[in-house]
C-alpha cells in the first residue's frame, strides 16, 4: 500500500495527549489510504507505551520511530525536537503529508478528504490549512487561531511578510521531499515551521478554509514558549533565515524581504536595549 497521505506526528513526552491526537487521526473518513507516522523523541513519561498499544492495534496503519535517545540537537534549546522531525517528514512515503503535533488534535472526521479534494482539483496550490481552536492549560480564554479577516488565498509573499496565519496541525502540503532535499538554510533556521512553509509557499498558493477542524494546545511544555518574541537568540536566528532565503529566491522579493528584516532589526534593538 502506498498511502496518499501520510499523517507526520512528532512527540515528546506527550503522554497527556497523544490518544487524542492519534485518535483524531484515525477517525478520518477518507476514500484514500492514509498513513500515521510517528516519531517519539525518547520521552520520559509513558509516551512510548501508548504509541506501541496504538501500533499493536493498527500495524497497517501506523508507522513508529520510538527512539531510545533524544535525536537533538541539545544545544540551542530553540532547535529542540529538530533532527527528530526532520528524519520523519522524510520517512513520509505519502503525496500529501499531514501535520499534526503530539500535543494537537483533530476534530473533524472528513478533514483530510476536504483537503486533498481541493489540492487534487487544484494542482497550483502547494499547501492547505484550516482554522483551529486554541485552548490554554492554564485556563486562559479559548480563541481561534485565524480571525474573520484571513483570506481564502494566500501567496509566499503574505509568508515572507511575517504574519504567521497558518496553524501546524491544520497543515496539509503537496510532499515535494519525496523527490527534493530541503533548502542548505532550513537546518539553521530555529523556526522549523517556518521554514517548511517557505519552501512549500515558493512552489504553489495557499488554500484555507474557515471551519476549525482541530484543537491547538498551548501548555508550558510547549516549543512555542521558547520561541517567542521576547527571545533575542530567536529573534537574531529569524533574521538570519530571511536574509538567507532572500538569496535563496534570487531576490526576487526584495522589498517584501527588507521590510520584514527592518522589523527584526526594531524587535532586536528594542530586546537589547532592556538587557543594557
Amino acid at each position: 500500500m502506498t498511502p496518499k497521505v501520510s499523517v507526520c506526528v512528532p512527540t515528546f513526552n506527550h503522554e497527556k495527549f497523544i490518544r487524542q491526537t492519534l485518535d483524531g487521526a484515525l477517525m478520518q473518513q477518507t476514500n484514500f489510504d492514509i498513513e500515521i507516522v510517528i516519531g517519539d523523541d525518547a520521552s520520559t513519561d509513558n509516551n512510548q507505551q501508548i504509541i506501541q498499544e496504538y501500533v499493536d492495534k493498527y500495524p497497517n496503519i501506523i508507522r513508529a520511530f520510538l527512539h531510545k535517545e533524544n535525536q537533538g540537537p541539545k544545544e540551542p534549546k530553540e532547535f529542540g525536537g529538530r533532527n527528530n522531525v526532520l528524519g520523519l517528514l522524510k520517512a513520509c512515503k505519502g503525496s500529501y503529508v499531514a501535520l499534526c503535533e503530539g500535543d494537537d488534535y483533530w476534530t473533524d472526521p472528513h478533514k483530510l478528504q476536504k483537503q486533498v479534494d481541493f489540492m487534487d482539483a487544484n494542482p497550483d496550490y502547494a499547501i492547505s490549512h484550516h482554522n483551529m481552536q486554541v485552548i490554554y492549560e492554564d485556563g486562559s480564554p479559548e480563541h481561534f487561531f485565524n480571525d474573520k479577516n484571513q483570506k481564502t488565498t494566500s501567496s509566499i509573499v503574505d509568508v515572507l511578510e511575517d504574519r504567521w496565519f497558518i496553524a501546524t496541525a491544520a497543515t496539509l502540503y503537496r510532499n515535494i521531499f519525496l523527490e527534493n532535499d530541503f533548502a542548505d538554510w532550513h537546518s539553521r533556521a530555529a523556526a522549523g515551521d517556518w521554514a517548511l512553509v517557505i519552501q512549500l509557499a515558493a512552489t504553489g498558493k495557499i488554500r484555507y478554509f474557515s471551519e476549525a477542524m482541530g484543537v491547538y494546545r498551548k501548555h508550558r511544555g510547549g516549543l512555542s514558549n521558547v520561541q517567542s518574541s521576547t527571545n533575542l537568540y530567536f529573534l537574531k536566528n529569524r533574521k538570519q533565515m530571511f536574509s538567507e532565503v532572500n538569496e535563496w529566491l534570487d531576490f526576487k522579493y526584495e522589498s517584501t524581504i527588507r521590510a520584514t528584516l527592518m522589523s527584526y532589526d526594531k524587535q532586536i534593538q528594542a530586546l537589547e536595549g532592556n538587557f543594557s
